[in-house]
């Protein structure tokens, strides 16, 4: 099944949840990698950069071994099928996210976006996402 691509579709059927959870973005050195072979499996996105890789994990797994991390996140999950042709469905969110004074971390996936907010700030972030 095609993802839509239409925005004004997309916005109407946003469909937006709330993902269990507290999610920290870490960035891991080889030698972390190596001294912690499971948190790749244990993270639920990774990205290859020239500074190490980063990890999206749970911040109890991320605390279990006391890597650095950068502020707490809830993901939430846009549940219409958004193609990945589709324009201007991030610029959206984060526009109306951005007006509240809300950082958005968007990652796409084959049928989902997927944006991590502040975690003192997921309430009110999913609410701006449900009146879209």
């Amino acid at each position: 099944m095609a993802g839509i691509v239409d925005l004004e579709q997309l916005l109407a059927n946003l469909a937006p949840k709330r993902l269990g959870g507290e999610w920290v973005f870490c960035s891991l050195s080889a030698s972390q990698l190596d001294a912690f072979p499971d948190l790749v499996d244990t993270a639920i996105a990774s990205f290859r950069e020239d500074e190490g890789l980063s990890l999206l994990l749970p911040l109890e797994r991320a605390e279990s071994a006391n890597l650095r991390y950068d502020g707490v996140f809830v993901g939430i999950t846009l549940s219409v099928h958004s193609s990945l042709q589709a324009v201007g469905l991030t610029a959206a969110v984060a526009e109306r996210l951005a007006a509240a004074g809300i950082s958005a971390n968007v990652i796409a996936a084959a049928f989902h976006d997927h944006v991590f907010v502040p975690f003192d700030k997921a309430d009110l972030a999913l609410q701006l996402l449900r009146k879209i």
